[in-house]
């Protein structure tokens, strides 16, 4: 269903993701809005990387209700606001996404649009058609 593509006349990727994913026809998709690291009773960790954890938490969850889960990922783009959070991004997502390599772009940003987030992400996932909504 999804066809990851890394070119060998190309660098290689620099962590768990793909150059490129192909999604075949009549896969149904999901885009998902960018997560940060919010607690679903509402409350913002302080720190980097329970922030990096919960973010992530909430795309997977996003996936579930879609009855996706990470290797449905094509692409994710993450922002963070500290460069410190790239390798922590990185192991938090190798680890949560079970070996899954979507499209990835991270960016560094000098702000998300509250001032106490330091980490966002949006993705987006496609299933193959014959998979039922909930």
């Amino acid at each position: 269903m999804l066809k990851h593509h890394k070119p060998l006349d190309i660098a290689p990727p620099f962590s768990a993701y793909s150059h490129g994913v192909e999604v075949a026809a009549g896969a149904r998709w999901l885009h998902i809005s960018g997560q940060v690291g919010i607690t679903p009773e509402g409350a913002v960790p302080a720190d980097l990387e329970a922030q990096t954890e919960q973010a992530w938490r909430n795309v997977l969850a996003v996936l579930a209700a879609a009855d996706m889960g990470p290797h449905d990922l094509v692409k994710v783009t993450g922002y963070v606001t500290r460069k410190e959070a790239v390798p922590f991004f990185r192991e938090v997502r190798d680890r949560l996404l079970d070996g899954a390599e979507p499209a990835s772009t991270l960016v560094g940003v000098g702000g998300l649009a509250h001032p106490d987030w330091v980490v966002e992400i949006e993705a987006v996932a496609a299933k193959a058609p014959d998979t039922k909504l909930r």
